[in-house]
């Protein structure tokens, strides 16, 4: 399978990395352009991207310390960010007990172009289709969800409630006809041959900064599309076998193994090491 990295995606991937900061500094446009040229991005897509991503109101313009052009995370992208990071670096499954959150909606006639917007929207989430108009997901899932909606202006539509599954079916019967669980888990076995023997290489030598900025990004903006089209079910829910437990266990590698080193490479200087 060949990877699609699209120079959007690769952008945000780069500012979920590396470009959140306490006071939120911009990134300088020619800093934008270099990082997305290690990853063979042309300077004149990172543009139309960034102005894309400003559009959308996920960047906003501003100027550098020294009066350089530069983009900085606007308030909702950092919310987005942040709601990620609970997925892209989640540590287990959710217990069985945690329940689940269920969105009913209902739409006007005259707004019905919000409904399929709210479907979508609630797919991206990982939410499964219960019923008509009734989604299903982990309870986990529930302050993204709310986030999301507000975000988005759809929260007038929807009630949110938290539950658990009292049948008539099984429940791990229930979940393989809310989510197709055989296509996920083919996602990441994708993952998988594409990353592991990346996660081989590196464990026995050290990469150059150039090397683990780059294979890094690179994972994790694969990686982080995953625990989208997985709502992370509790283990007892999966099917045996299951890869999911085995791509985190590469991405965690890659992570621990190359962020760090990568960042020198944006930063232009040796990560700061915490005295024992």
């Amino acid at each position: 399978m060949a990877e699609q990295h699209t120079p959007r995606s690769l952008i945000v991937s780069l500012y979920g990395a590396y470009g959140r900061t306490p006071d939120n500094a911009p990134l300088p446009v020619a800093e934008l352009i270099r990082l997305l040229a290690a990853l063979g991005v042309d300077a004149p897509s990172v543009r139309s991207s960034v102005s894309r991503l400003k559009r959308r109101g996920l960047l906003e313009p501003r100027r550098t310390a020294d009066g350089a052009a530069g983009y900085a995370l606007s308030a909702d992208a950092r919310q987005l960010l942040d709601d990620g990071d609970r997925r892209i670096y989640a540590a287990g499954a959710p217990a069985a007990e945690e329940g689940w959150v269920l969105a009913v909606f209902s739409v006007p006639e005259p707004e019905r172009h919000k409904r399929h917007l709210l479907r979508s929207r609630l797919a991206r989430l990982g939410f499964g289709t219960a019923a008509p108009g009734v989604w299903i997901a982990p309870a986990a899932l529930y302050e993204e969800t709310r986030h999301t909606l507000r975000r988005l202006r759809l929260d007038p539509y929807v009630d949110l409630f938290r539950g658990e599954h009292l049948g008539f079916a099984a429940t791990a019967e229930a979940v393989g006809r809310w989510w197709d669980l055989a296509a996920i888990g083919k996602l990441y076995e994708e993952f998988l041959d594409l990353h592991e023997p990346v996660l081989r290489t590196w464990s026995d030598r050290e990469p150059s900064p150039e090397e683990a900025y780059r294979d890094y990004l690179l994972a994790l903006d694969s990686w982080r599309r995953l625990p989208y089209a997985d709502p992370g079910l509790p283990a007892a829910l999966l099917p045996e076998g299951w890869p999911g437990g085995r791509a985190a266990a590469v991405f965690g590698g890659l992570h621990k193994l190359l962020r760090d080193a990568g960042e020198v490479l944006v930063t232009g200087s040796e990560p700061v090491t915490p005295s024992e």
